[in-house]
């Protein structure tokens, strides 16, 4: 049988940093090759290339991030159904997730293509760089599937203990997508479609090696009776999926407001912009990594009852964020130069970087915190309260934007992200302590330390 990973028993520190490390370097090697891949874009074709692609990131976290939330949902379920050692039902919910996904991956494929250039217009995408945006979210959209096929069965592996897996997938896809990159924009000449292609290839390779893998594990053997429709565990996968993937849009809303307002501002900001962004999704990493490992640790040890394991997580979840806060932030703050210099060319495009990757490194620990407590939320069954606050994170984003872009500028992106994640954080720290108390009364009988 292919190894899976009780989180249930033994040392909380160590399980959870055997599984970390892991999924970190799968994390870190897809924002590296999506970093590599803006690099290339950027010095192979240029800024306004860049931007092209930069001003797809809103609303590809728009749609992407809807089919992330939702799979990461489904996983929650099977967490509950692995660590309860319920196999029955776990073979039920991962039919059923497959499914569903299915089901989404056609209708958000179909929708993203026909509203791609409505979109784009509706954003104020500058004329100069509209064609190219359209031709990169054509390729990217119309490889959705793979996209979502790869989340759906990396989300299956971690709610079985098993990160590894992933890690090789993106190791192998990573190597792909960047030789890929620059064979098709350096000598093919693709231009920022060859930049999409090479990434939705990397994706339909990793989603491969993880089904391969899922298809290897005894418990998880599907048959043609788990895909029967079982209106009770549909109804469990849409009440931790929909949540979750409403959050990630609410978010994205959000940004995309936000870059409504960069692309008024002009070309120079758009490519600011866009490589201040990639840097921040680089950097807050180790602490997403940290909160997806709460979220698996939570949900197993929440289905088995026993909650003490969910307060030392948390703590071992917090410790590495703080770690990841001093080295990463300290980099954002003392080395914005160096950052800026690596993806742009233009003098004026760095200092607007420099500017906004200062702000934003002083206070990249709130949002590194954030990922923690809103997993061990979401671990413990309450996926509405991440909503709420990613509500919260768009009215702070689209507020600060609106009342504060004409007065100083360029400096209300760096606030406006800001205070989104100040607001989401309190949100998530009362609810987590609020619910976890709820359970706590309980965790003396079903837990023995």
């Amino acid at each position: 049988m292919a190894q899976t990973h009780n989180l249930t028993e033994g040392k909380v520190s160590r399980l959870i940093l055997k599984f970390f490390f892991p999924m970190f370097f799968t994390n870190m090697l897809q924002q590296i090759y999506t970093v590599a891949d803006t690099a290339i874009v950027g010095k192979g074709l240029g800024d306004n290339s860049l931007a092209a692609v930069g001003n797809m990131s809103s609303l590809m976290f728009l749609i992407i991030g809807f089919s992330t939330g939702m799979t990461n949902g489904f996983s929650i379920s099977a967490a509950y159904s692995y660590g309860a050692q319920k196999y029955d039902t776990l073979r039920k919910t991962i039919a059923s997730s497959i499914i569903i996904s299915g089901v989404f991956s056609i209708l958000l494929t179909v929708l993203s293509i026909i509203f791609l250039r409505d979109t784009l217009l509706m954003l104020r995408t500058s004329e100069i760089i509209i064609d190219e945006s359209l031709r990169y979210g054509y390729v990217i959209f119309g490889g959705l599937a793979a996209t979502i096929a790869y989340n759906l069965c990396s989300s299956i592996l971690r709610a079985l203990g098993d990160s590894k897996t992933p890690f090789i997938a993106i190791i192998i896809s990573t190597v792909i997508n960047i030789v890929l990159d620059y064979v098709l924009i350096y000598i093919v000449k693709t231009g920022v479609e060859g930049a999409a292609a090479a990434t939705v290839f990397a994706q339909i390779i990793s989603a491969f090696i993880c089904f391969a893998k899922i298809r290897k594990i005894d418990i998880i053997k599907l048959h043609v009776m788990d895909f029967r429709a079982d209106q009770s565990v549909y109804l469990q996968l849409l009440k931790n999926g929909i949540p979750m993937a409403i959050m990630n849009s609410i978010t994205a809303v959000g940004c995309m407001v936000i870059q409504y307002f960069v692309n008024g501002l002009g070309i120079v900001y758009m490519s600011a912009y866009s490589a201040c962004s990639k840097y921040i999704n680089l950097f807050i990493q180790p602490s997403c990594t940290a909160g997806n490992t709460m979220s698996s640790f939570t949900s197993q040890n929440y289905g088995a009852g026993k909650y003490l394991r969910i307060k030392q997580g948390l703590y071992v979840c917090l410790g590495i964020s703080l770690i990841s806060y001093i080295i990463l932030g300290s980099a954002m703050c003392f080395f914005p130069r160096t950052l800026a210099g690596f993806m742009l060319n233009g003098d004026e495009q760095i200092s607007l970087a420099v500017m906004y990757l200062r702000k934003c490194g002083i206070m990249i620990f709130v949002v590194d915190f954030l990922f923690i407590f809103r997993s061990g939320c979401q671990g413990m069954g309450h996926p509405v309260v991440p909503m709420v606050s990613g509500i919260a994170e768009m009215v702070m984003r689209i507020s600060i934007i609106v009342i504060f872009v004409s007065r100083i500028g360029f400096s209300a992106t760096a606030y406006a992200e800001i205070s989104a994640w100040i607001a989401a954080l309190i949100i998530n720290i009362l609810s987590f302590r609020y619910y976890y108390k709820g359970n706590f009364k309980y965790s003396a009988i079903t837990y023995k330390k």
